[in-house]
Formats: C-alpha cells, structure tokens, sequence
C-alpha cells in the first residue's frame, strides 16, 4: 500500500506540474480573445483580424475592447488579472503543502490540499468571469458603437482559453489523487499502530 500511495503521490505531482504549466502558458498567452473582419468588399480585410490576452489591449479593431465602458467592467478585469496569477502561486503552495503532508504523513493536511485542489476556486472564478467579461464587453460595445459596425466581425475564444479549463482539468485529477493517496496512507499508518501495540503487548 505504501508504493501505492508514493506512485499517486507521483502522479498527483506529475498532474500539478501539468496544471501549473498551461495555467502560466494560459496567462501569458494572448489569444483568450479572436477577433476575425470578413468583409466582402475588401480583400485585406484579415489585416483587421486581432487577438489578446489578459494583459494586453490588442490593435485593430480590438483596441475597442480596452475601453473600460462601466466601472462593473473594469472591477471584473482587473479580478481576472488577480485571481489567474493568485491561483498560479498557490499552486506552488498546494504542490508544498501536498508533499509535507505526504512525507509526514499527514492526514488532514492531504485531505485539505486534495480538496483545495478539486474546489479550484481561484482557477474557476478566474476563467469564467473572463468569459462573462468578454460577453458583456461585446455587448456593450454593440450598443456603444452600433450593430452595423459589427455586422462582419466574428468573435470567438482562442487556445489560451482552453488551455485555462486544461489547467483546470489537470487541477481536478492532482486533487483526486492527493485524496486517494490521504486513504491510503492513513490505512498504512492505522497498520503501522496495530503492529506497534501488539508488540509491546
């Protein structure tokens, strides 16, 4: 049982590596946000085409979306640009927190760091009010400037995006197996107690 629970341990630490990598790939990346002109009545109209990140306000037409139309909007921004890179450090501290536990044996610091892991508060606040950012940015930028200028502008979320709920994902399974390896471990060390007691009997 004790190689069972170091060979989670090392998948958990594989799995949070994983998840700590595409979060950082993720924020730095800047194709969150695509935006396409395909009007017919001209031909360079992809010289229009912008993408950005989280961190950036792009050019072309998607200079519009660095406007901060509403105080709301501009509180939802910038709590994207806080909880992403947040949820990136305590990854670390999870990572720490995860193998202390293991080493000591620790129950409930593995319970605790298992399920912070699952709950992946920050990780998930971060994406989707991003994604409910950039649907009430669109919109208001709809009414700002009129439907007719959107009229041949696509608008589509990119890779970074999906390498955010990828990050999630992997952030899910290192919980799962930090828990399963809490089990196991404490069913070690309640065999461990069993075989001391009987020997000093």
């Amino acid at each position: 049982e004790s190689c069972t629970a170091l060979a989670l341990m090392l998948l958990a630490g594989l799995s949070g590596i994983g998840s700590f990598s595409f979060l950082a790939t993720a924020i730095w990346s800047e194709y969150w946000y695509i935006i396409q002109v395909n009007k017919p009545n001209i031909t360079d109209s992809g010289e229009l085409d912008s993408h950005s990140g989280l961190w950036n306000n792009c050019e072309g037409m998607c200079v519009r979306r660095g406007i901060f139309f509403s105080l709301y909007l501009a509180a939802m921004r910038k709590a994207i640009v806080i909880l992403l890179p947040l949820s990136l450090i305590l990854l670390v501290f999870g990572g720490i927190f995860g193998l202390v536990g293991f080493l000591s044996k620790s129950f409930i610091l593995l319970v605790v760091t298992g399920s912070y892991f699952i709950i992946c508060l920050f990780t998930l606040s971060g994406v989707c009010i991003y994604i409910a950012y950039s649907h009430l940015a669109y919109q208001e930028s709809v009414r700002t400037f009129g439907p007719q200028r959107f009229a041949y502008v696509n608008i589509s979320f990119g890779w970074s995006l999906a390498v955010a709920w990828l990050s999630f994902a992997m952030e899910v399974v290192t919980g799962l197996l930090l828990l399963m390896a809490a089990k196991i471990t404490t069913k070690t060390t309640g065999v461990h107690h069993t075989i001391s007691e009987n020997k000093e009997r």
